[in-house]
């Protein structure tokens, strides 16, 4: 296996661990082992072995990057097929940049009090906006729709001010087992004023999104505050950067500025 930082380079003495079933003692119904190492100066290490687990579960860390996993499934590949067999699995260590406490909340169902009318949720509140929750401010309208049998609902997301937007992004595949899955940044531009979700939700879905815009008297952002999503719009977790005009959406777990929240990645 290979392990590689951000901008594609080896990444030396990171400590990696191969994880595989084993049969488990009496009275247990599963059971691992592992084999443990480092990677040389090319960011390379490797490992062989016999073992009739039908799954590997390759992870990587090394301070100053957030660890990274992947799982790999040996079930059901073909016996002759000595690629599948024999995996080279890259892994990528993201660098910790500059963690920041940021508003962190999970949604695991989504319920808009009302449907067919725009519903505004406060960000910082955690909340629905008055009457409906405890919120105060409007960062975003969640609009639910319903429709005929057949087509089920579409679940909308606008915003209140011109400026605000929201933008998808996508994860890669090196990128889901890291635990930070997002960029370090949000984007300056690309926003839209909209985005619409059918009854079928994507949990490969994500977003970045701008709120709480202020425009110049020629239409250019004077200030704004910036966040992501993970996972799609009927169940997801949100960040919210509470500082003006900066991008940065790599959040400290350790400091959640909605109090009882347990959002755990950052």
């Amino acid at each position: 296996m290979k392990v590689v930082d951000d901008s594609g380079q080896p990444v030396n003495a990171a400590r990696i661990a191969i994880g595989y079933y084993v049969a488990p003692p009496p009275g247990e119904t599963i059971a691992t082992s592992s084999i443990k190492g480092e990677t040389d100066a090319n960011g390379i290490f490797s490992a062989s072995g016999r073992t009739g687990s039908t799954d590997l579960f390759f992870s990587a860390d090394k301070e100053g990057y957030y660890p990274v996993h992947l799982d790999y499934e040996l079930a059901g590949l073909k016996k002759n097929d000595s690629a599948k067999w024999n995996p080279t699995i890259t892994l990528l260590l993201k660098k910790i940049g500059a963690p920041i406490p940021m508003y962190a909340k999970q949604i695991r169902s989504l319920k808009v009090p009302k449907f067919n009318k725009p519903i505004g949720f406060d960000l910082m509140a955690g909340d629905w906006v008055a009457p409906y929750g405890k919120g105060i401010n409007t960062d975003l309208f969640f609009t639910e729709k319903h429709l005929d049998e057949n087509s089920g609902y579409i679940l909308n997301v606008s915003f209140p001010n011109p400026g605000d937007g929201i933008q998808e992004f996508v994860i890669s595949d090196m990128e889901k087992g890291s635990a930070l899955r997002s960029p370090h940044e949000a984007p300056l531009d690309g926003y839209q004023p909209e985005v619409a979700q059918t009854a079928m939700t994507n949990p490969n879905r994500n977003f970045f999104f701008r709120v709480r815009t202020i425009l110049d008297e020629k239409g250019n952002i004077k200030t704004a505050i910036y966040g992501k999503i993970y996972g799609d719009l009927a169940q997801f977790t949100y960040y919210l950067n509470p500082t003006s005009n900066d991008h940065n959406v790599e959040f400290d777990p350790k400091h959640d500025l909605l109090t009882g929240e347990q959002v755990t990645q950052p």
